[in-house]
């Protein structure tokens, strides 16, 4: 195959970028993951974990100096355990420094048998599901319209809260009102059905909207014989296809004989297609040229991208269960979602969900949402295209609300009329979009510093709960704190007082304890009230 870039819309080939470093650091991490592996016996002995349980290598970093830290998944009598992940630093003879845990409480269960039958258990996740058809209580952009089947229930432990106990996760599929799939995860007692945890897989962008972004923008194809395809062998072979309006399936990847795609309207449906295969591109060159991080799951494999999806369908999400980003064509089928900053948001749900695996509920689900945000940011900023220029603002122009207003403000996240701009006690019972905007505020506070600024002609002026004036250590600093913290201490259960304390290590690491790094991080989370 020949690996061609093109500019879109010209049809001017150019040549292909030649091969990088990416086969040797997959072997070096393919190889620090082996030893963690091998490692995994002796180091739950050192734990005292239990003769049943068993650490699962899921990740590894390793530092200049030869500092691992390994990220493990636990299980318990061969089960899962929800909630038993843990990160554990080694120096580089393999000592173990310290350990962060997403739950400390010790696991002994009297007995892996469940008293429920799964069948059981089948049917109150369900209930639990379908009660919520209509609701729009929790805030959430989209209620539920219809639920569908449930998947076989798994047996696993549920240790992410209370005592650990035998549960049942099971699987719910259905359909929000505005076409959006759900994948309802609910975790139910294997003894008594009670519901235990619930939270949706399928990773949104709240609201309703408009546009085609990227304009002309190079892009990387394959010819394969006479016609190109839209599939990038330089970023682990991302691809772009058409679903052309139904709501399952790969879809169609997308083809071409004289290699130039769209023209920048709507109406040519490879417009959006240029936009998500550049958003992908995109997004991939940031964290990849930033943090060494090849591919969103850091296995050198590209996520593919499908636009067109559904009719009217006004929202993009993301999904770890096909791996993949998904664009709707937004009202009357016109408006494709197709933003750089909704791509690198939704494609850093999948790096998230590889790394600390915030839960997507109270305030990890806030953790997680900001995350996305932060990082849609600053794969905007990296690109820093004309037609969209990079600023604080999330989703300013596909105007989802209808009036020209921005989806969020990280400034002042309280402006969109439903975010938090300080952490409170309720802070983790709001919708997870709007729990985020206290990590939001923290990271434009870290980022630029407090009051009025303008930053690319765009105003902003960011208030303090302490009425503390900050000067910010820039937003480069400020991304590859919260990247450490979020890939070395950051776990599944991490709240804004544990975030706190994960990027303040981080700062540590990266510019040194009692640095002006590390009292910015300081003295920006006692800005915005998580103290």
């Amino acid at each position: 195959m020949l690996v061609v870039g093109i500019q879109a819309g010209t049809g001017t080939a150019n040549a292909a970028v030649g091969a990088s470093a990416a086969p040797a650091a997959s072997a070096q991490r393919a190889a620090a993951v082996e030893l963690a592996r091998t490692q995994a016996p002796a180091l739950a002995r050192t734990l005292a974990l239990g003769s049943q349980e068993k650490l699962v290598v899921k990740d590894v970093v390793v530092d200049a100096d030869g500092t691992r830290h390994v990220r493990y998944d636990r299980t318990y009598g061969g089960l899962p355990v929800l909630g038993g992940d843990l990160v554990v630093h080694q120096v580089a003879g393999g000592a173990v420094k310290s350990v962060d845990r997403a739950v400390s409480k010790r696991i002994a269960l009297k007995s892996l048998t469940p008293a429920l039958a799964p069948a059981k258990a089948a049917g109150e996740a369900s209930s639990a599901v379908r009660s919520l058809v209509g609701d729009t209580s929790d805030k959430d952009a989209s209620p539920l319209r219809s639920v569908g089947a449930a998947a076989a229930p798994k047996l696993v432990v549920w240790a992410a809260s209370g005592t650990p106990r035998l549960a049942y996760e099971t699987v719910v599929t259905g359909t929000r009102a505005d076409g959006t799939p759900s994948e309802q995860h609910v975790v139910t007692d294997a003894a008594s059905g009670a519901v235990l945890s619930r939270h949706e897989a399928v990773q949104t962008v709240a609201g309703t909207g408009k546009g085609v972004f990227v304009g002309s923008v190079p892009l990387n194809t394959t010819l394969s014989g006479s016609t190109y395809q839209l599939k990038d062998a330089t970023r682990g072979n991302q691809y772009t296809t058409n679903l052309s309006n139904k709501t399952s399936g790969a879809g169609t990847l997308y083809t071409d004989a004289d290699n130039a795609w769209g023209d920048g309207t709507v109406s040519n449906g490879q417009s959006a297609a240029v936009d998500a295969q550049f958003g992908a591109a995109a997004t991939w060159d940031y964290y990849k040229n930033t943090f060494g991080r090849n591919g969103i799951a850091n296995d050198g494999k590209g996520a593919y991208s499908r636009v067109h999806y559904g009719r009217n369908y006004v929202n993009a999400f993301w999904s770890d269960s096909c791996f993949c980003m998904t664009y709707g064509d937004g009202s009357s089928n016109t408006h494709p979602l197709t933003e750089l900053d909704v791509s690198g948001h939704e494609m850093s749900h999948g790096v998230t969900s590889r790394t600390a695996n915030l839960a997507y509920s109270g305030e990890s689900g806030g953790l997680n949402e900001a995350t996305s945000d932060i990082f849609g940011t600053m794969v905007e900023f990296s690109a820093n295209l004309t037609t969209d220029k990079p600023d604080y603002l999330i989703g300013e122009l596909i105007d989802l609300n209808g009036n020209g207003t921005p989806l969020r403000y990280m400034d002042k996240p309280s402006r969109d009329g439903a975010s938090a701009d300080y952490w409170s006690s309720g802070v983790g019972s709001l919708d997870v979009h709007y729990s985020s905007g206290v990590a939001n505020h923290f990271f434009y506070l870290l980022s630029e510093g407090s009051g009025a600024k303008t930053v690319n002609g765009v105003s902003y002026n960011s208030p303090t709960y302490n009425g503390a004036t900050l000067a910010g250590i820039g937003r480069d600093k400020a991304a590859a704190i919260w990247y450490r913290a979020l890939t070395v201490y950051m776990t599944s259960t991490t709240n804004y007082k544990a975030a706190r304390t994960a990027t303040l290590s981080a700062a540590a690491d990266l510019y040194g304890s009692g640095s002006a790094e590390y009292n910015a991080v300081a003295a920006t989370w006692t800005a915005v009230n998580v103290n």
